[in-house]
């Protein structure tokens, strides 16, 4: 979706909207698909409440929101290739022709309650001018217990990553990490990934955040 498409100052806002095709975490029904609510729906829904804050505050900034698909799939081998299938084609067939935008907000893992959201390695590498932009915002809103300084290098792909690099748009992934697993939450691609995680709270953290960042960049 695109709001001002005939703007060039653009922000692109992501989620992956796929769920895990199975279950490969939990010790029961490993061969079912998750619900995802956590693990691909909260993005999905925080983005949703976005564009209509965006359609409704009508600020002077292109926005584009895109939903990626087969971001969780794991084909036969297992490999890294197998995943972000929807975001590494799109960053090879731009929607459209010479597609830029200043920089790319991805949401992944955004809605469980007290989730920790660090400076994850990947964003640092590639947008940690961004980064920090994005968490002195969260900070200024009241919401450092989510968004912590902490440098963390838990995830091995998401989709930023062929935005960041086919694409070669900027871009950061707001992605949950815990403390005590050192990674994901326990309910990462398991059947608790379900509505009973999901808290409010902090889906309104991050959407405030994501919101004030679009805002800022208007002229």
């Amino acid at each position: 979706g695109a709001y001002k498409p005939e703007l060039n100052n653009r922000v692109l806002l992501f989620a992956h909207w796929d769920t895990r095709p199975n279950a490969d975490q939990d010790d029961e029904r490993k061969d079912e698909p998750i619900l995802g609510a956590n693990d691909g729906g909260s993005g999905v829904g925080v983005l949703l409440e976005i564009a209509r804050q965006v359609q409704s505050k009508r600020p002077n900034v292109g926005v584009d929101i895109i939903f990626f698909d087969a971001e969780d799939y794991v084909g036969e081998n297992g490999s890294s290739e197998d995943y972000c299938l929807g975001s590494r084609y799109w960053a090879n067939n731009l929607h459209k022709i010479g597609y830029s935008a200043n920089f790319g907000i991805l949401l992944d893992m955004v809605g469980a309650k007290d989730a920790m959201f660090t400076k994850e390695y990947h964003s640092m590498n590639y947008a940690s001018a961004y980064m920090q932009h994005v968490w002195n915002i969260a900070a200024d809103l009241g919401h450092k217990n989510h968004f912590n300084s902490r440098m963390t290098k838990h995830v091995g792909i998401d989709d930023h990553i062929p935005v960041n690099e086919i694409a070669k748009i900027p871009s950061i992934d707001i992605i949950q990490y815990d403390p005590e697993t050192r990674g994901f939450s326990p309910h990462w691609h398991t059947h608790d990934d379900n509505m009973d995680i999901i808290d409010k709270e902090t889906l309104q953290a991050v959407g405030e955040t994501v919101l004030a960042t679009v805002l800022m960049e208007a002229n």
